[in-house]
């Protein structure tokens, strides 16, 4: 019997593969077609006259010139669809489909059973027949929500009943079915455990073939404005969210693109890693950032804090570190800024020629004249145009003074005929000029006409206002840009008044912290210095007075590693991106960051929306790792989330502890060898940048590379990196380096520890010298094999 229905199977995979050829075929041929279709059309340029000797003949030009523009886009246009098709089918070639379903719709009335099978992508034919749907389409849904019987799916129409009788499974090679199941499962272990059981690679890959159920309610859901996504090392999180966006951009297709789709990554690094799912699924890839990058962005000019100087300085100042990563900073903030409405407003003289020409005491003045039912924001506008209007009523008294007569003097015959002829230019309008009708002029056969003079005094108040205006525009452009604020005074006027906006008391801080704090941190201000945290409220500060409404056109915004994150770059970040919805997902057992705070994350971030429009996902589930390893790293945790090992079974993680660092060494170097012999990818993951980079010089006679930033690639073969790097990654084997009592001992590390180790994917070795690490020496014995470190 399961050789007929192998038989059966294989005759519609060669049907199918028939089909893709012959979709193929006429993609190449639409490709050659539209090739000399768009030859021909460039030809077409030889028949394109200019005509400028009247007005109507420059538009006529014009409209020639435009259609044949639009004729080569669409023809562009065709080439590019029929290219596009051709690489789908190619990939669709070789592996067509994963799955089977037959079901009967509920729905119809004459109850017939429907054939479906899953792919990573539509196929049908000229005819219209489907031999494939995409895994994204509503009734794929039915493979991956539930097992054989009723299943409720969600389709346009709303939900729908369907009662299935068969779900098969393939595994596909080259055009042969190499094996097929029939499960009563979503997807059945023997899959997955195929799909697990392969070697790590520098890049992630899709896992559309493996989706879990509670994977599939995070990709389809549409409903939540949040979607808060808690998942155990290695559950699978990540690949589900990208997942998720292609899901997205496929429902969405036409209202939604992927500049729309915005995901703030833990480093560069990980970016790099995940950077092949979306395209292997046919998608464009998102916009993807960390929040340093975003930070570093919007602030040039400051020296915001790096990953690693945020790891390295970690716990140095808790107490003010959560002060200042909280909501009530947050409330705090928005109260200060609304309170300038009435006075506060620090600005700075507006200088001209070395003089002050509009003093800070006038600034203020203009500010405060409107009443108090302006925002700041319109406060802000209308002082500028006030300021505009000052600057403009200097042109002429300038005009008169003797730098200008000067200028005139010593200026070049080039300099004077550009100024002649580049027409009226008023002060204050961003570059509204004639010059590109000028351009389009020339472009056309027609200069510019030559200007003429009535006498010597006109030719000299025209030069003299072009002189005067030019100076004076860079002023006005710092008005426009609201230059004139003195934002780095108002943030430390901020942190000085602070205490009259929360209750210092609440975070365990008295006043005599609070103001050594704000003094050190006035000194890394004049350095040009910005902590993570203080970016977060200096940049919020700085939209709240300029009425910066955010990336409105932003619909969708996911963030990693959540628990990184305090509340206050959550809140930013929701006022900063308004009309999107929110994904986000983390293991608060990995917060390596935020600490003991990081379990209030999930209920502060939740406030800031509508409770009916927030959904929350737990994936208790761990894929990566081989059981012994999830045990282990599990029982790491004291108070951590739930975890469950999925049923792969692997080798004790092992504890090699030596007498010296020197017999340590030598063990990692036997146990790279024989992870090498074993085929295993590895990765040596240190505490800090430092260790990793004394380690490195200590195997430098081995094939290893070092990671030492997130801007680097991970390269085949061998790796060490620092913990804060390796977050988000998984490699088939890890060695643990410095597990040991004197870098493994006290609580902040604990979570740590579990991170690092829940890297590994088949294969745990943690090497140490001295003393057994407190957390490892409290597990139970049969989590892990303890052996004397001294390498045979």
């Amino acid at each position: 019997m399961a050789n007929e229905q192998k038989v059966r199977e294989q005759e519609y995979l060669d049907q199918t593969l028939k089909q893709i050829d012959l979709a193929q075929l006429e993609a190449q041929e639409e490709i050659k077609k539209s090739k000399g279709s768009l030859s021909d059309v460039a030809s077409g340029w030889d028949d394109v006259r200019v005509k400028t000797s009247t007005y109507s003949g420059i538009v006529e030009t014009a409209m020639s010139i435009r259609q044949q523009q639009q004729a080569i886009e669409e023809r562009q246009s065709a080439k590019s669809r029929a290219e596009d098709r051709y690489q789908t089918l190619a990939k669709q070639k070789e592996k067509p489909y994963f799955a089977r379903i037959d079901f009967i719709d509920d729905a119809e009335e004459k109850r017939e059973k429907e054939t479906v099978y899953i792919g990573l992508a539509s196929f049908a034919d000229d005819d219209g027949k489907f031999w494939v749907y995409d895994w994204r389409t509503p009734v794929a849904s039915i493979y991956y929500d539930g097992g054989l019987g009723k299943v409720d799916y969600q389709t346009p129409a709303g939900k729908q009943t369907a009662d299935v009788t068969l779900k098969r499974q393939f595994e596909i090679e080259k055009g042969v079915i190499v094996t097929l199941f029939d499960t009563e499962e979503a997807i059945g272990d023997a899959m997955l455990l195929n799909a697990l059981s392969g070697e790590s690679t520098t890049k992630m890959k899709s896992i559309v073939t493996t989706i879990q159920k509670e994977q599939n309610k995070i990709i389809r859901n549409t409903d939540a404005d949040l979607l808060f996504v808690q998942g155990a090392a290695g559950s699978g999180k990540t690949a589900a969210i990208m997942q998720r966006v292609a899901y997205l951009l496929y429902r969405y297709r036409g209202k939604l693109n992927s500049g729309q789709v915005v995901m703030f990554s833990p480093n560069q690094l990980f970016n790099d890693y995940v950077d092949q799912v979306l395209p292997e699924l046919g998608e464009q890839n998102l916009v993807q950032l960390t929040f340093y990058q975003y930070a570093s962005h919007r602030l040039p000019r400051f020296e915001v804090q790096t990953l690693e100087e945020r790891f390295e300085s970690n716990h140095q100042n808790e107490k003010i570190e959560r002060l200042l990563g909280s909501l009530d900073m947050f409330k705090a903030v928005r109260a200060y800024a609304e309170d300038l409405n009435q006075s506060g407003l620090k600005v700075r003289n507006l200088n001209f020629r070395g003089d002050v020409l509009l003093s800070k005491e006038k600034i203020q003045s203009i500010y405060y004249q409107y009443n108090e039912n302006y925002k700041l924001s319109q406060r802000l506008e209308a002082t500028q145009e006030s300021l505009i209007r000052s600057l403009r009523s200097q042109v002429g008294a300038q005009m008169k003074q003797d730098w200008v007569e000067l200028a005139i003097e010593n200026l070049s015959k080039q300099e004077y005929d550009e100024m002649v002829g580049a027409g009226q230019v008023r002060l204050g309008d961003d570059e509204v000029n004639d010059a590109g009708d000028l351009t389009r002029l020339h472009q056309l056969g027609e200069g510019p006409k030559e200007r003429t003079f009535a006498s010597d005094k006109q030719e000299r108040n025209f030069l003299a206002k072009k002189i005067v205006t030019q100076a004076l525009r860079p002023l006005a452009k710092r008005v426009r840009r609201a230059g004139f604020i003195n934002i780095n005074a108002q943030f430390v006027d901020l942190l000085r008044a602070l205490p009259k906006y929360l209750s210092l008391a609440d975070y365990q801080i008295s006043e005599a912290e609070w103001r050594t704090y704000v003094d050190a941190f006035v000194a890394s201000l004049k350095e040009k210095k910005l902590s993570l945290p203080a970016t977060t409220i200096y940049l919020y500060l700085y939209d709240l007075i300029t009425g910066k409404h955010g990336q409105r056109e932003i619909r969708y915004l996911f963030i990693d590693e959540i628990q990184d994150y305090t509340p206050f770059q959550l809140a930013f970040l929701k006022f900063s991106f308004p009309n999107a919805k929110f994904t986000v997902l983390g293991d608060l057992n990995q917060a390596i960051f935020t600490q003991d705070w990081a379990s209030s994350l999930e209920e502060d971030f939740a406030s800031l929306f509508d409770p009916d429009k927030v959904d929350f996902v737990e994936l208790t589930q761990t894929y990566r790792s081989t059981k012994q390893i999830t045990d282990f790293s599990k029982g790491l945790l004291r108070d951590g989330k739930t975890i469950e090992a999925f049923n792969r079974s692997g080798d004790l993680p092992v504890m090699k502890l030596a007498k010296t660092e020197g017999q340590a060494i030598d063990e990692v170097k036997a146990q790279l060898i024989k992870n090498a012999q074993d085929g295993e990818q590895t990765a040596i993951i240190t505490q800090t940048l430092a260790e990793a980079k004394a380690l490195a010089k200590e195997l430098a006679d081995q094939k290893i590379t070092l990671i030492r930033s997130e801007n680097q690639r991970l390269a085949p073969g061998a790796v060490i990196l620092p913990s804060y790097l390796a977050k988000g990654l998984e490699f088939d084997a890890v060695i643990v380096w410095q597990a040991d009592a004197s870098h493994y001992s006290e609580e902040n590390v604990r979570r740590l520890l579990y991170t690092v180790t829940s890297r590994a994917m088949h294969r745990l070795t943690l090497i140490g010298s001295g003393q057994l690490s407190p957390m490892i020496e409290e597990l139970p014995k049969s989590l892990y094999k303890l052996e004397d470190g001294h390498a045979k």
